[in-house]
């Protein structure tokens, strides 16, 4: 039975932060190019949960039996991150919701499960990644999520079938992080390279011998890895060097590391035809290659946010001072308020639905959309006679708004909005991705997931309203 990729998407942060800001700042450090900040308001499991809404936008998706979510970045540590994954997308409760976190190499191991399993998996990757100020990392890592939907052909149409995986592994020192640390450490540069050349030629080597494939049959090579110079070497080492190598993006958005495989995957499918082999290099503490093949399916699958067109939309102009207070490293008076209190659990569990999928109700015997849903219609008083329905998709329009420069908010001012979604509904939130000069009533907005606030070290999750652009 075919077995593959069913559908893909890629969450590419709206910010920008230009290279040269870091040097104008810091007087060193830099370069050329822009790298993709994750906003004040985003961390790994809201831009999984984007990156996994893109994916099931773009083709009828079945439900899985898995969700998988993969990050060097968790927000959580002693408690599952992909739960929330999970209750964003309104999944059921048999859907087993898992993390594999830690390293880079987490989502190979991720996406290697689910092409092992039988049944749909949902594989999202996702990355936070950032370095001390003025630091190499710091320009040149990257921010963005990655969705997979793997399944067989029974499932949905494969459009690309996985013909193979092959890893070698080796215990060596190349770059590490310590509980606590918020940035990483990198070992020398040259003696990574020379060990990582030895394994990606094994890897490839093994992958070829299993997908009696060689390297006349590859029309694409993808490679991934944080250690640059071993990413540049790697197609020579595994036999492809002719081979046209896709773009690895990192001068428009960064190294976006555990998701960075992906995030290029998913920008040669956007632009992939019938009968494509493509090989996917991945470099961290070891190497893995998988190997795809792109069906007739392709053909007619049309991603819902294409990877250009998120590159090509961002907001080029994040000022450095506010990326360094988003990352923790610039302590900024806060806004005179009382500070933020953690969400309840027991509120929480009672809803769910509303909190997490941004479930509504809809009165049988008017029509009227509620939000949050209600037992009680407000016209005609009818009681639980109402259906559920599922808001997260549905585009709005601002009816009106105000500017609040006095509410807390890591990056005042408040931007909160009144939208009427398309099909009934008012409802009250904030606008997230937009400068105060675009707010306009007219104004057309869609969901998107974000982290509202963190207190007690607990993240409280819910949906925010953005310019559709």
């Amino acid at each position: 039975m075919i077995r593959g990729i069913l559908g893909y998407g890629v969450h590419v942060p709206y910010y920008r932060l230009q290279r040269d800001a870091i040097g104008k700042m810091l007087g060193a450090g830099g370069g050329k190019g822009s790298r993709a900040v994750a906003s004040y308001d985003e961390d790994a499991t809201s831009m999984s949960v984007e990156a996994a809404r893109a994916a099931l936008r773009s083709f009828d998706a079945p439900t899985p039996a898995a969700v998988y979510f993969s990050s060097v970045t968790p927000p959580y540590l002693d408690k599952t991150n992909a739960n929330a994954i999970h209750a964003a997308l309104n999944y059921p409760r048999e859907v087993f919701a898992g993390d594999m976190v830690g390293a880079t190499r987490s989502t190979t191991a991720a996406l290697t499960a689910a092409l092992n399993d039988r049944r749909p998996v949902l594989v999202t990757s996702s990355d936070v990644r950032t370095g001390r100020p003025g630091s190499g990392d710091e320009a040149s890592l990257g921010d963005a999520a990655a969705a997979l939907m793997i399944g067989s052909e029974d499932d949905a149409p494969v459009i690309a079938e996985w013909l193979g995986t092959s890893s070698a592994t080796h215990e060596f020192l190349d770059r590490w992080r310590a509980p606590g640390w918020t940035y990483s450490r990198v070992w020398e540069e040259r003696f990574g390279e020379s060990v990582y050349k030895k394994l990606v030629a094994e890897a490839a080597t093994c992958a070829f011998k299993e997908t009696e494939l060689s390297a006349a049959d590859i029309d694409r090579v993808i490679v991934s890895g944080l250690h640059s110079r071993a990413v540049r070497s790697a197609s020579v080492a595994a036999g492809v060097g002719a081979v046209p190598a896709a773009e690895d993006l990192t001068a428009t958005i960064g190294n976006t590391g555990s998701a960075h495989g992906l995030v290029a995957l998913a920008r040669v499918l956007d632009e992939a035809s019938p009968h494509e082999t493509l090989m996917l290099v991945n470099l961290a503490d070891g190497c893995d290659v998988s190997i795809f093949r792109t069906t007739e399916a392709i053909a007619g699958y049309t991603s819902a946010n294409p990877v250009n067109q998120q590159i090509d939309q961002g907001n080029d102009n994040l000022d450095y001072a506010k990326f360094l207070t988003w990352r923790g490293f610039l302590d900024r008076e806060p806004p005179r308020r009382p500070d933020p209190v953690p969400p309840a659990g027991p509120p929480s569990e009672r809803n769910t639905g509303w909190k997490f999928a941004l479930i509504g109700s809809r009165d049988r015997s008017t029509g009227n959309t509620y939000l949050p849903p209600q037992r009680v219609a407000l016209e005609g008083g009818a009681v639980d006679d109402y259906e559920l329905v599922s808001m997260s998709e549905i585009e709005a329009t601002v009816a009106t708004f105000t500017i609040d420069h006095l509410a807390f908010s890591p990056s005042p001012p408040t931007i909160a909005v009144v939208v009427d979604f398309d099909g009934g509904g008012r409802f009250m939130t904030e606008l997230t991705d937009a400068n105060v000069d675009e707010v306009r009533i007219g104004l057309r907005v869609r969901m998107t997931f974000r982290k509202v606030l963190t207190a007690d070290g607990v993240h409280n999750y819910f949906w925010k309203a953005t310019p559709v652009r």
